[in-house]
């Protein structure tokens, strides 16, 4: 049978921006309503996955499906694999993994397709064990969005700049920066990337440290892009315990609740993010349709937002990679709009 969906919103656009449609396409069938889908995130306890988790909530709501998520309190990926292993011994059909490091779980990953179990993942673009890896949007693009649109003009093209992944293992992270370095390069010979991907774990005191020690040593940096939704509240911080909000600029990948007093302040200039909430249904409705012998296919749509229309490629590895078109740019004079 197929069930009404209830609206996901993105805070106060309350009817503007919702996971599904009039009516569900993803909702379980009295067999489907025994198919249990463990999403395995980073890390618990910080608000990105917090938020991810009121997605897969919601597609539990919606389909009937036995779907909840796990992760370890530290982004370590020893510890995720050990998250991995357990939701193979508790007899999980699918597992939806957002990885701390791609080529460390590719091990495990294999252990559970052997076992006949559905695995999906995402921000590992570069997977190979995979049945499927969704992505928000193409990370090139999303990188280049960052110099193109965003530090480089601020900028006016000139300058030192800096860059912060949380882990130098982390793979959207990594082709983010490699993206925005690229085109800055190509583009804007006039500016200089110094201590490039400065790795915090994630952190927000990582970042806010390094920061501090980078201006200290160089007070001609400027610039600052984050990955990690903790990155550049950290270097927001620093930035505004100097005085240095209104000379320097700061951007990347954020969440409202967690960069907003910075977008207030001038500490931080934008955010750019895509709704983890989203992305949590979006893997979720990928492993049912898996389960239920669903064909994916290319310029398909899935309910959550900004998934329509997919892109699907095998990357290098011959896995199959979906990509949305579903990023946002917050600044100061919206960010009410999206205080999630």
């Amino acid at each position: 049978m197929k069930r009404k969906m209830m609206s996901l919103m993105l805070a106060a656009l309350m009817a503007a921006s919702t996971i599904g449609g009039a009516v569900s396409t993803v909702a379980a069938d009295d067999a489907g309503n025994d198919f249990t889908i463990v999403t395995i995130v980073k890390l618990t306890g910080v608000a990105w996955f917090d938020r991810m988790e009121e997605g897969v909530k919601q597609f539990a709501e919606d389909t009937g499906v036995d779907a909840y998520q796990i992760g370890d309190t530290t982004a370590d990926p020893a510890a995720q694999v050990q998250k991995i292993r357990e939701a193979i011994d508790a007899g999980a059909d699918a597992i939806c993994v957002v990885p701390n490091s791609t080529e460390s779980l590719e091990t495990v990953l294999q252990e559970a397709r052997d076992k006949g179990i559905i695995v999906i993942t995402h921000e590992a673009s570069d997977v190979q064990n995979a049945d499927y890896d969704i992505e928000a949007f193409d990370n090139a693009a999303y990188g280049r969005h960052f110099m193109e649109e965003q530090l480089g003009p601020m900028m006016g093209g000139k300058g030192k700049y800096t860059t912060f992944v949380g882990s130098l293992t982390a793979t959207s992270h990594n082709e983010w920066v490699d993206a925005s370095v690229a085109y800055q390069e190509e583009n804007y010979p006039d500016m200089e990337v110094v201590s490039n991907k400065n790795e915090t774990t994630e952190d927000s005191e990582n970042a806010y440290n390094i920061t501090k020690q980078l201006l200290q040593s160089d007070p001609d940096i400027v610039g600052f892009q984050g990955s990690a939704m903790t990155d550049i509240p950290g270097a927001a911080r620093a930035i505004e315990e100097m005085g240095l909000q209104d000379s320097t600029y700061c951007i990347g990948t954020s969440l409202v609740s967690v960069a907003g007093q910075y977008l207030e302040t001038g500490a931080i200039d934008k955010i750019s993010f895509w709704d983890p909430a989203l992305a949590g249904y979006a893997m979720n409705e990928i492993a049912l349709k898996l389960l239920q012998g669903e064909e994916i296919t290319d310029g398909m749509d899935l309910e959550a937002e900004g998934y329509q229309g997919l892109l699907l490629k095998e990357n290098d590895k011959g896995a199959k990679v979906l990509y949305g078109q579903a990023w946002i740019d917050v600044d100061a004079t919206n960010m009410d709009e999206y205080d999630f």
